[in-house]
């Protein structure tokens, strides 16, 4: 059965690690924001980051190429871009399966 889910927040990281590590509330958030600034400068800079027993953000290049307008039909060419994709560990699928 799917249940309703909430979402995680910096503060909620920020307060686990405070309950978990004993740091204060500025310590335990000015920890999670580092965290989170080194993996943007990382993938900013073209770096892919892998978070073992969680997962990784893969960075990707897209090419030019042609789409299509849904509503109209119409082809229109899409842009060059860099997405990045988050590809799941098995251990991470492993355990939302279990859930």
């Amino acid at each position: 059965m799917m249940r309703s889910v909430g979402t995680l927040t910096r503060a909620d990281l920020a307060e686990a690690i405070n309950r978990k590590m004993g740091l204060s509330r500025a310590e335990s958030l000015d920890l999670v924001e580092s965290i989170l600034a080194k993996m943007c400068d990382s993938m900013a800079g073209g770096e892919n980051v892998k978070i073992s027993g969680f997962g990784s953000f893969v960075l990707r290049d897209k090419k030019e190429r042609i789409g299509r307008n849904p509503k109209t039909g119409v082809e229109v060419p899409i842009t060059p871009r860099r997405v990045m994709t988050f590809r799941a560990s098995q251990k991470l699928k492993d355990r939302i399966a279990e859930s």
